[in-house]
């Protein structure tokens, strides 16, 4: 660790703070990828952070978000409203977290430090990274099915056809590890082979989603009928009865990218410039893919004589095996696009972020995708009921409960205000007692018990009893999200507020001129 004198913070013109020419690059606390990313190495611009969210968010399991929804008896517009409305709720947190990114420079774990403690903070990562490892696991099991039926379409029955082993062909199971090991290379290579992926990627992966668009229009000779079907709830008692739980899902969706978008606005030019680029890039791109979904579903019941849901499935149906292996590589390129952005960047630092000295940003990938694979994922996608309600619903509350306490302390107690040197080492600021914020901690677990406690599960879909897990919290489920931000976010202000006075931070030495 450098000494305290050569940490003084230097405040840019532009609001950005470095931590001079010695950031902590080791130590108990600290590695070169957690230490603050110094202000003439913030380059992304308003692109680069549109482009992320375009890759994240045009993948298979944001297309499949109109179907889980009507499948439990929406009507497209009820359905592309929710997802639109989610998305756009769930920004709010995001740009709030991003800005302690784009200011300090910092990752997501380090910035939970000045909250939860040098130490504490692992909880809140450890909490958001076994997430990430179950959406890692999701995204490469649907993108090792595209592989599967990419190989099937050239090579023919023998691979299609293969013996079975635990449920699935062998050569499924083939293709979800060689798509993992494709996904692991790419992490290896670091945070800006990532940044360069995305920037190439995302554009194309809209452009072949537009492309699919317009052909099945022609082809069905209009919109075909699921864009006049009907809801099934109407709009009345039923439909709301639905509404609610599916739009806390739908907001859990990101929930997870609303805490760790720090790991990505650390590089960000400016506040500007990172802001604009998350509000042209997720809300919009998620209303489109899921417009996209509807209405070329919706074709396909007028080409194929059923509704095909799937994008791998409906490219497997496409009779010319040049056009089934395009696309499907843009299936393969949109999967491996989100997944190693959204859900392997965040868990590589929390895990650095949990030893320092042992972890580093790529040992923390590999765990990410080992992990990803001992939570079979080929369950948690199997039933739209458990998808939706127990997997997005559970980890939605919890998260969000962190979510509030990260709001609460750096907005309202600390107002926007860290001392950056403190956050790497022992016995300052943020060590608290013995590395722990106690008061943080207790607010967390209160709004993620109260979040998702009354947990449940229709009878045969999911492993909760149906009168909820604690039965007196279940009416608090269908609005999971929303209680555990706003629970997290007062308890954790109510517990903390009487002594924030005494935790005021050190002033920061002014720069001469922007460098950066």
């Amino acid at each position: 660790m450098t000494s305290a004198a050569s940490e003084l913070p230097v405040v840019h013109p532009d609001g950005r703070v470095d931590l001079g020419e010695t950031p902590p690059a080791s130590g108990r606390y600290a590695n070169p990828e957690l230490a603050p990313v110094p202000v003439g190495k913030r380059t992304w611009t308003t692109y680069n952070f549109a482009a992320l969210w375009m890759g994240m968010a045009h993948n298979i399991p944001s297309y499949l978000l109109a179907s889980g929804l009507i499948a439990l008896g929406m009507d497209w517009l009820q359905a592309f409203v929710t997802i639109t409305l989610g998305n756009i709720i769930v920004l709010i947190p995001m740009l709030l977290n991003s800005h302690a990114g784009t200011k300090y420079g910092i990752p997501f774990p380090i910035f939970a430090r000045a909250f939860y403690g040098v130490r504490g903070a692992n909880l809140a990562a450890l909490l958001r990274a076994f997430i990430a490892c179950g959406w890692f696991g999701i995204q490469t099991w649907v993108g090792g099915e595209a592989v599967y039926v990419i190989v099937g379409k050239l090579a023919g029955g023998g691979w299609s056809n293969a013996p079975s082993v635990g449920g699935h062909p062998w050569t499924l199971w083939l293709s979800f590890a060689v798509f993992w090991l494709i996904q692991m290379a790419i992490i290896w290579r670091g945070i800006d082979a990532i940044r360069r992926f995305e920037n190439w990627a995302a554009p194309l992966v809209t452009v072949a989603f537009a492309a699919l668009l317009v052909w099945i229009v022609i082809q069905a000779g209009g919109l075909g009928p699921i864009l006049t079907t009907p809801s099934k709830l109407g709009w009345g008692p039923a439909f709301w009865a639905v509404f609610a739980p599916s739009l806390m899902a739908m907001i859990a969706f990101w929930a997870t990218l609303s805490l760790n978008m720090p790991d990505f606005t650390r590089f960000g030019l400016s506040q500007r410039k990172q802001a604009l680029g998350q509000i042209l890039g997720l809300p919009t791109t998620m209303s489109f893919i899921s417009l996209v979904s509807i209405v070329v579903t919706s074709g396909t019941v007028v080409i194929y004589g059923k509704a095909i849901w799937d994008p791998v499935q409906l490219a497997g149906n496409f009779s010319n095996p040049v056009v089934v292996v395009i696309g499907l590589i843009v299936a393969v390129l949109a999967t491996i696009s989100c997944n190693v952005a959204a859900n392997v960047v965040s868990p590589s630092y929390d895990f650095s972020n949990a030893a320092p000295r042992f972890v580093s940003f790529r040992t923390g990938g590999l765990i990410t995708g080992i992990i990803g694979i001992l939570i079979q994922p080929w369950q948690l996608v199997s039933n739209p009921q458990i998808y939706i309600y127990n997997w997005l619903g559970l980890y939605g509350g919890v998260l969000a409960a962190v979510a509030g306490v990260l709001l609460a302390g750096y907005w309202v107690r600390d107002r926007a205000e860290l001392v950056l040197g403190d956050l790497y080492r022992s016995g300052g600021r943020y060590w608290y007692f013995h590395g722990w914020n106690v008061q943080a901690v207790v607010a967390t677990v209160i709004g993620a018990v109260l979040a998702v406690g009354g947990v449940n599960s229709q009878p045969g879909n999911g492993p909760f009893p149906a009168e909820g897990l604690i039965p007196f919290l279940k009416p608090l489920y269908d609005y999971s999200w929303a209680v555990g931000l706003v629970v997290g976010f007062a308890v954790y202000l109510l517990l903390t507020l009487p002594g924030a006075s005494q935790r005021r931070p050190v002033p920061a030495v002014a720069a001469a001129d922007d460098s950066g």
